[in-house]
C-alpha cells in the first residue's frame, strides 16, 4: 500500500479527521489533504510527525518505495519526488510478475536511485549559472 493509503487509513482507523490528525501532528490540514491524495510526499520530519500522531512507526507508513520518494522530495524538491516516483512505478511494473523478493526489489529501487542522483549532479554542469539556486550550486570549469 502506498504511503497516501497507509496514511488515510490509519487516520481513518483511529477515527480522525484529517483536522484532528493536523493538529495532533503539529501540520495544517491543506498539508494533510495533499499527503492523503498523493500530491506531496512527506519529508522524514513530517513522515515522523505523523507517526507519533498516529501512534505508529515511520515504517508503517512508508514502503520501501515510498522512502526513496521521500527522501528524493527532501534533497531536490517535488519534482526530484515525482522523477523518482515515476522511475518506481516503471521498476515496479517491469517485475510485475514477482520474480524478484522484496530484498531483490529494494536493491534495484536503490541503484536506480543513486543512478538518479548521481545523473543529476553529472548534470549540473551543463546547467546555466543563472538557473542554479544557490551561489554555492555553480560549477567551475
Amino acid at each position: 500500500m502506498a504511503f497516501n493509503e497507509q496514511l488515510r487509513a490509519k487516520r481513518q482507523e483511529l477515527g480522525l479527521t484529517q483536522k484532528e490528525l493536523a493538529n495532533a501532528a503539529g501540520l495544517g490540514v491543506r498539508a494533510i489533504a495533499y499527503l492523503e491524495s498523493g500530491q506531496r510526499y512527506p519529508t522524514a520530519d513530517t513522515a515522523r510527525k505523523l507517526a507519533e500522531a498516529l501512534n505508529t512507526s515511520v515504517d508503517y507508513l512508508l514502503s520501501g518505495a515510498d522512502t526513496y520518494i521521500a527522501d528524493a522530495q527532501e534533497r531536490g524538491g517535488i519534482k526530484a519526488a515525482r522523477d523518482v516516483d515515476a522511475l518506481v512505478s516503471e521498476v515496479r511494473g517491469m517485475f510485475a510478475g514477482g520474480t524478484l523478493s522484496e530484498d531483490a526489489l529494494d536493491g534495484v529501487m536503490k541503484s536506480i536511485s543513486e543512478a538518479y542522483w548521481e545523473a543529476k549532479e553529472k548534470n549540473k554542469k551543463y546547467t546555466p549559472k543563472k538557473y542554479l539556486k544557490e551561489q554555492g550550486d555553480t560549477t567551475e570549469e
